[in-house]
Formats: C-alpha cells, sequence, structure tokens
C-alpha cells in the first residue's frame, strides 16, 4: 500500500510541474520587460474533413507510390525487407515545392533544393479563405482521426491487423484562422508541428508554404511572408496517410501539438541552443552552451549574447537567481544568414542528473538573452541536465560513475485506446507503472517521440534510447518511409538530433531498427556510415547504436555504430531443433560472438522476450520448459485468438522472461535489455492477425499488469518484498485434474499451501527465476504462498476461489484532475463477489455514464480481440476488469460522478473533483 501511495504522490508531483504555466514562458531576469517571443498553443479551433477513401481524394499529391503488389498481412516479423519499387509520376506532384522545408537541416549548399515558380493548389477550394467548412466537423489537437474506428475486421478488410485494423489511411484536411495582429509587423512568424501522420503539405491564404513527409519529426515552416497583418489568415494542412506504411499502428491526422512561434528577426534558431557538459564530476562540471542566432532581417546585426544557468527543484520551479553566467559573447550576424557562439562555465558541486532509484533526475534551465546595444531581442531557454555516461565494453553502462543494468522495455507511440494523439498524463502513466516494475529505460521504437515524452523521462528519470528509422532504402511494407529516405534522411537524422539533444534522459542515438540494409553488405555499410556522419555531426557527445536482429558479427554493419545493439540475437533465434531448415532467420546464441570480435564496444540487447500471453487466460496443458514457441496446444489457441498467461510462451524468434533473464546474467559484459514490450500496443498482432493489438506486453492495452509484470517486478526490484501466484484459482471444471502453478517472488525461496497443506518449500536454483509446483490438482479454496529470503519470511500472496458475480467495483487511478479538458483519471472496474474478490472469467457487459462536468473519452478492457469501438460506453468486462478513462470539460469546476451498470450486478459509482 504504501508503494501505491508513493507512484499516486509522484504523479500528482509530476503532473503538476508539466502544468505549470509560466515555467517555459519566464523571461530572464535580467529584464523587466516581457521577452520578445511568444509561443502560443494553436491546438484549437480546427476544422476537419477526411475523404472516404483514398481513391476520391483530390489530387493534391507529394508524390506517386508503387502500386500494391501483394498484401503481406501474414508476413513474419522478422522477414527479409525487400528491394524498393521504382516508379514513375505521370502527374504533377507536390514534392518539388516540398522538399525546400529541409534545407535548413541540410549541410551541404550545393545540395540544398530550390523551389520552383509557381503555388500548386492555389485555386483549390479548401485552401481559400471564401471555402464555407461550416460542415466540416470541428476538432482540437492533437488529433487521431483513426481511434474512434470502427475496427475492420475479416481477411479481406481494407486496413489488416498489422495497421491495427483501424481507419488510419486516407487523405484528411485541416483548416483554421490566423489572427495576427498588426503589432505583429518585422517579426518572424513561425509555423511549429510537433507531429502529423504523414506526408504534411501547407497552405497559408492559398500559397503553398512547405511540408513535411515523414510523420514521426517535429518542423518547422516561417510563414512570414504569406501572412497578411492586422487581418485574419487562412491555414489549410492537408494530411495523407497511405495504407501498408506501418508494421504497427502509425495513427492519423496532426496527432501532436501545433504552435505558432513569434520572435524578432533577430533570433535564436529553431532548436538553436546545444549544452554539453564535460568533467563531470561531484566536485564540479564543465558547461558548454552553443548558441546558434538567425537573422531573418535586410541588415546585418551585431548581438550580445548571454546564458544565466538556474537550478529547477522537484515541483519544477527556477531558483531565484542563477548560479552561473557564461561570459558574454558578441556576435556578427549578416543578413538572411546565422552566427554561432560558444560560452563555458564551471559549475562548483552540481547536481547530478542520473536514473531512480539510485540516484536523482536533477535539472538546470538555461535562459539565453540576445541584445542589441541593450534592447532584449529574444530570451530563450534550454532545459538539461549534467550527468556523465560512459558505454564501458568489459562493465556495461556507467552513469555517473555507477553501474547501472539497463532494465528497460520497448514502447511503441500510441496510448492505447487514446490512439496516436498525444496526451501527457496518459503517458505519464504509463511510465509510473513501468517504474513500479523496476523499469529504468525506454527504447523509442522505432521513431522519435512527443517532445513531453521526453520532458517525462528527464524528470522522472528514466534512461532512453532515442530512435529513428524503422527502415532506409529498403521496404518492410509497400508504402512505409523508404519511398522519401533518399530525399530526407539527412534532413529526418539531423531535425531529429536538434530537438531532443538537450535532454538529459537520451543516453544513446539509434539510426535504424532491422533494416534491410543488415542483408547487403558493403552497402548497407556505407548507408550506415552516411547516416552515423549525420548523428555525430550534430551531436559528437553521445554514442549512436543500431537494433540488428540478422547482422553478425563479422560483417562490415555491425563496425559502423559505437555501441551494439542486438535483437534476439543474444539467446539465439530459432536455435531448437524443431527449427532446422527453416527459411527464416536462424542464429545461434551471438553474445560472446559480438564480444569477442568488437572487445571494445559496448553490447546491449535492444529487443529480447517478444513473449506472449492475454491478461487472465490460462491454457493446459503447460510447457515443462523454460520458453516455448507458441502453437495450439502449446500456449496459443486460434479458435479464441488467445495466448497463456503461465508467461512461458513466446514468438518463434523470441524467447520468455525467464530464458533472457539467464542469457543476460551469463555474460555479465552485456549493458542490460530492453523488453519487447513494456505495454501493448495497437497492430502488430503477432501471432493472431485476426486481432486488433499486440499481445507482448508485460501490461495490457489498457494498462492492466499481466502476470509478467511481477515476474520482471520480482528479477529487477529484488530489495521489494514480493510474491505473486498464478493462475487466478476458479476453476469449477477442473476439480481433481493437474493445474500447475507457479510464483515469481523477489524471495529466495518459497513454501506453497493449499487449503492450509503444504505442497512443498522449493528453492530457486541458479539461473532460476520461477517457483513451480507443476503437479497440483485442483481442489477450490485457498492456495497461499509464504516466500523466504535468506532462510526469514519475506512476503506472501493468497488466491482464494471466487463465488458467484455479485458487484462492480470501481477504483480511479486519481481522483482530482484538472479543468483544462486535457488531463485524465484511469478508472478501473472489476467484477467482484460478495466478499470482494475478483471474478476472474467475469465478462459482463457494462454501460458507463457521467454526472455532471466530466465527459467519457474512451472505455477499454485489454483483450486483444475486442472489436469495440474505443469511444463506446458499453464494454464487456475481460477476464473480470474493465476501463474508462474520463476528463474534465474545459473550465469546469467542481466534482461529476462516473457510473458504471451492468445487468444483474449492484451498479458502482466513483467521484471526481475538478480544479
Amino acid at each position: 500500500m504504501k508503494s501505491i501511495q508513493f507512484f499516486k504522490c509522484l504523479s500528482a508531483c509530476i503532473l503538476g510541474w508539466l502544468m505549470m504555466p509560466g515555467l517555459m514562458a519566464q523571461a530572464s531576469s535580467r529584464h523587466d520587460e516581457m521577452p520578445p517571443r511568444e509561443r502560443l498553443s494553436l491546438n484549437e479551433g480546427w476544422k476537419f474533413f477526411k475523404y472516404a477513401s483514398g481513391q476520391q481524394s483530390d489530387a493534391l499529391i507529394y508524390d506517386v507510390r508503387p502500386e500494391l503488389q501483394e498484401n503481406n498481412e501474414l508476413r513474419v516479423a522478422d522477414a527479409k525487407p525487400t528491394e524498393a519499387v521504382t516508379v514513375a509520376a505521370q502527374q504533377v506532384v507536390l514534392k518539388p515545392w516540398i522538399l525546400p522545408s529541409a534545407n535548413a537541416f541540410i549541410n551541404d549548399p550545393a545540395k540544398r533544393h530550390v523551389r520552383p515558380a509557381g503555388t500548386p493548389g492555389a485555386d483549390f477550394p479548401f485552401v481559400q479563405a471564401s471555402f464555407d467548412d461550416a460542415a466540416w466537423r470541428s476538432v482540437s489537437l492533437p488529433h487521431d482521426w483513426a481511434i474512434e474506428g470502427p475496427f475492420q475486421t475479416g481477411w479481406d478488410s481494407e486496413v489488416g491487423g498489422g495497421m491495427g485494423r483501424l481507419p488510419s489511411n486516407g487523405v484528411a484536411w485541416y483548416r483554421r484562422n490566423l489572427d495576427i495582429p498588426a503589432s505583429d509587423k518585422g517579426k518572424s512568424i513561425f509555423l511549429d508541428v510537433d507531429g502529423a501522420m504523414s506526408h504534411a503539405m501547407v497552405w497559408c491564404n492559398g500559397t503553398l508554404v512547405g511540408g513535411w513527409p515523414y510523420g514521426y519529426n517535429s518542423w518547422r515552416l516561417d510563414l512570414t511572408p504569406y501572412l497578411k497583418l492586422g487581418a485574419s489568415n487562412q491555414l489549410a494542412i492537408r494530411v495523407d496517410n497511405p495504407n501498408h506504411s506501418a508494421r504497427w499502428y502509425p495513427g492519423g491526422g496532426i496527432y501532436r501539438n501545433v504552435w505558432l512561434v513569434k520572435t524578432q528577426p533577430v533570433h535564436v534558431a529553431q532548436w538553436g541552443t546545444c549544452v554539453t557538459t564535460a568533467q563531470v564530476s561531484a566536485a564540479s562540471a564543465s558547461v558548454n552552451v552553443a548558441v546558434t542566432i538567425d537573422n531573418d532581417s535586410r541588415s546585418n546585426a551585431v548581438v550580445q549574447v548571454v546564458t544565466d544557468i538556474y537550478e529547477v527543484d522537484e515541483a519544477g520551479h527556477r531558483a531565484a537567481k542563477p548560479v552561473a553566467s557564461l561570459p558574454v559573447q558578441k556576435a556578427s550576424v549578416a543578413s538572411g544568414k546565422q552566427a554561432l557562439v560558444n560560452g563555458v562555465v564551471v559549475l562548483s558541486k552540481p547536481r547530478l542528473w542520473g536514473p531512480l532509484p539510485s540516484q536523482k533526475p536533477h535539472l538546470y534551465l538555461a535562459v539565453t538573452s540576445v541584445m542589441n546595444k541593450g534592447r532584449l531581442l529574444d530570451a530563450y531557454e534550454t532545459r538539461f541536465g549534467i550527468r556523465d555516461v560512459v558505454c564501458d565494453p568489459q562493465n556495461g553502462l556507467l552513469v555517473n560513475g555507477e553501474r547501472i543494468a539497463i532494465k528497460g522495455v520497448n514502447q511503441h507511440h500510441d496510448l492505447g485506446a487514446l490512439g496516436a494523439a498525444f496526451n501527457v498524463r496518459a503517458a505519464q502513466r504509463q511510465l509510473e507503472i513501468l517504474r513500479e516494475m523496476g523499469c529504468n529505460a525506454i527504447r523509442m521504437s522505432h521513431n522519435p517521440p512527443a517532445p513531453e515524452l521526453l520532458e517525462l523521462t528527464d524528470r522522472m528519470g528514466f534512461l532512453v534510447v532515442n530512435e529513428i528509422f524503422d527502415s532506409w532504402e529498403r521496404k518492410k511494407t509497400a508504402h512505409d518511409f523508404h519511398l522519401i529516405f533518399a530525399d530526407w534522411s539527412e534532413a529526418d537524422t539531423r531535425a531529429f538530433i536538434r530537438r531532443d539533444r538537450n535532454c538529459p534522459s537520451v543516453i544513446m542515438w539509434s539510426f535504424g531498427n532491422e533494416v534491410g540494409e543488415q542483408y547487403t553488405d558493403e552497402a548497407g555499410a556505407a548507408v550506415a556510415q552516411r547516416l552515423y556522419d549525420f548523428v555525430k555531426e550534430e551531436d559528437p557527445t553521445r554514442p549512436t547504436t543500431l537494433a540488428m536482429n540478422f547482422a553478425k558479427p563479422h560483417m562490415p554493419l555491425p563496425a559502423v555504430p559505437d555501441v551494439i545493439g542486438l535483437n534476439y540475437q543474444g539467446e539465439g533465434i530459432r536455435w531448437e531443433p524443431e527449427f532446422e531448415g527453416t527459411d527464416r532467420i536462424r542464429t545461434a546464441p551471438q553474445y560472446d560472438a559480438f564480444h569477442a570480435r568488437n572487445p571494445n564496444k559496448m553490447i546491449y540487447s535492444s529487443e529480447t522476450a517478444s513473449a506472449f500471453s492475454s491478461r487472465g487466460v490460462y491454457l493446459f496443458p503447460v510447457t515443462p520448459a523454460i520458453s516455448s514457441p507458441t502453437r495450439d496446444g502449446r500456449g496459443g489457441d486460434s479458435k479464441t485468438c488467445q495466448v497463456s498467461a503461465y508467461e512461458l510462451y513466446a514468438v518463434d524468434f523470441g524467447s520468455s522472461a525467464d530464458k533472457v533473464f539467464g542469457s543476460i546474467e551469463r555474460h555479465p559484459f552485456v549493458a542490460g535489455e530492453f523488453v519487447w514490450t513494456g505495454w501493448d500496443y495497437l497492430g502488430e498482432p503477432t501471432p493472431y492477425y485476426e486481432a486488433r493489438s499486440s499481445y507482448t506486453g508485460i501490461i495490457d492495452l489498457a494498462g492492466f499488469k499481466k502476470d509478467r509484470f511481477y515476474l520482471y517486478q520480482s528479477h529487477w526490484r529484488p530489495e521489494l518484498p514480493m510474491a505473486h501466484i498464478l493462475p487466478h484459482w476458479t476453476w469449477p471444471e477442473r476439480v481433481g485434474q493437474v493445474t500447475p502453478v507457479h510464483v515469481f517472488t523477489s524471495g529466495d525461496e518459497a513454501e506453497l499451501f493449499l487449503n492450509g497443506q503444504s505442497l512443498g518449500r522449493k528453492m530457486k536454483h541458479p539461473y532460476e527465476y520461477r517457483l513451480r509446483w507443476d503437479e497440483v490438482v485442483y481442489a477450490p479454496g485457498e492456495l497461499k504462498v509464504v516466500a523466504y529470503k535468506k532462510g526469514q519470511p519475506w512476503a506472501e500472496d493468497i488466491v482464494e476461489t471466487a463465488g458467484e458475480a455479485v458487484t462492480l467495483k470501481a477504483d480511479a487511478d486519481r481522483e482530482v484532475i484538472a479543468a483544462d479538458g486535457k488531463d485524465l483519471s484511469f478508472i478501473t472496474i472489476q467484477v467482484v463477489d460478495a466478499q470482494g474478490r475478483m471474478v476472474p472469467r467475469a465478462n459482463h457487459n457494462i454501460t458507463f455514464s457521467v454526472d455532471g462536468a466530466g465527459e467519457i473519452v474512451a472505455t477499454d478492457n485489454g483483450d486483444a480481440t475486442d472489436m469495440t469501438a474505443f469511444p463506446s460506453h458499453e464494454r464487456k468486462t475481460f477476464n473480470g476488469m474493465a476501463l474508462v478513462i474520463v476528463k474534465a470539460k474545459a473550465g469546469s469546476s467542481g466534482a461529476f460522478t462516473v457510473k458504471a451498470v451492468a445487468e444483474g450486478l449492484e451498479s458502482s459509482f466513483v467521484s471526481v473533483r475538478v480544479q
């Protein structure tokens, strides 16, 4: 109970920090005037229209795409990527007008793009201010057009299981008016888009401004030449997300925040500060601040640049006075050009950033002021941390001199029932539950995250492997980002690094995941070297890595990155005798081979396990092995599309958690692991593509813990007294039948009791991570386990046979939320018996309602096969549980009540206060 209260307290503290209105808008203490930089949210006031199908959309296309030659819905996840298909355009495409948007991230001036004459689409109705969009839907951003559904079912569905069976494909438009006051005359005005999926193109007052095709990067367009001052301006954004463009659910639309940024013509450039630290110790640290200044004016400028450094406390407040100030730097900036200034200061006794629980994630704020003759031209704030990170080939990851075992998970970008539309509270909840498990690291698979997610990892003390690109030149799906790689890879890579290079949680840059160039020898290594060079030019301080599932130690590709990332190869891939003769990847365990070939490179597992389970589903018989492929009769059921929660079953190329733990412990030079995956995610529902979402999460899509959560917790938090029994003990049809009982505990031995009778005391042996009583004969009643550590009682767990379902029980993760229309409360519903015990196989239909100033956002139950649309106010419980997500109406106050009703059961209510 104490740990639960701790995490609720941490939740409230961090959320309060993130929601502080002044943190990112404070002026330098050197000046009384407000800084002449504004960053205004453009999330409200949009009109939205989506064509009924991609075939019926307009002709304003970025580029032509190859015809779909095959439906690769059942393609194995580690199948070999194939060569791109070349197509020739037979119509006007807008790519030549969009490519110049990349120029700020192309270093060689000779390779920058020249905008053609003319403005395609100028006569198209949707970009005209006179167009009547009253019939269009009103939406707020972030917005994911697909998450409302409906789910598409059957093998002949337009969008298959791989992309989540939701209508994320298609073409849509967003329109919004911009009122720009006459007082903005002389300012530079920018549109900043944190993420739009995908091939976004922007018109302002009928003129094509530019765009960005890669759906996961953040980007900026200069609106200044196209705006009318003192008048209303029309902004129109076209988004085109193709089918067969991803191996998981991408979402659709403008799914992250959008901003209007106003500056003086001379200002700090986009992501224009780079803070690096050197010679870091408890006694001192050298802090270097490099600042890039843009001059958009028609005159040369001479400016002074000074940066003050402030401590930031745990509540998110910066200190009243700076702890250090860099010397004033002078810069001459030619008209239309940039200038770079560098300054260094030494901090004594710095507050170091480090991962919890052994260290603390202390942060600093650098406030950079740009002045001309005493006039403040710009004030720019940069959050950073001071830490020393070493990737040691023998000892693994060292943070501030301490070896930190990577206990990480992979995370896709969707937020379950909320889809791809980013929400701070939903992401925070994911991290809180992962932290409770003992997770200390996140790999962003396989794309740059929302910037707010990195704000969370910075503040919560998670380590991050930040990643870009699931494909390079070779394709995995017909319309994935290999189609734009040749034109955009430099700009995408540099933008990715510049945005996130000041985040202390980011410890490595990964620039590719299981790319097809693993198979192309020197040619593939040349592509990798090109990307590596871009990364190092942008940030020479962090190591680079690649996630490799095929490349072997002797091949040229592993020679390129600084750190070796292995997907499944450490444990071996399909190395069991039953896979002899397969045409898939088959690899012996590789840790030793990679270590011998690369003695100067740290090795870690970028993906491990890929184990399957459906929460609360237990199938018999249970394999005696520590890890097994999933088949009918071996942990799987292709009729129900569910996988046994005994947590022993995995994809063919993967392994159980138990097998991975042993493999890593036998190789102490391995820095740690990133499990595939922390949470279930939409799409890629291997092994059952009739489903909507994955089975690999340690936590299900609704945020409910699978049994595997406790297996990881027992291993990753050995200091935490805990024990967990599985399966549930309500099996009326199994009386007298063998029903194996397994125990996960951080203790080293345990004794199991059935109805008070001991079934034996067992001790963990080396490289053993669960205790098994595989011959237990089911009888209703009570299962109890008493765990011991070093001979002393350590922890207990009890599982009892449940009675008939009687009532619903509701529990909110937070009973007080903000009135901003964004903050959320996640309410868990359980079906319980008269004694309050959850009925573990209850599947009752629940109807949810809200009284007062609240709204239901979505419902879920964690069942990968449930095709009920997420906004539905009705949801079946899945194995006794369901979830309703609620928010307050923007600007409301007081409280609202959420009611859950099911036929034949007593209803449940929970009150949520709004402040």
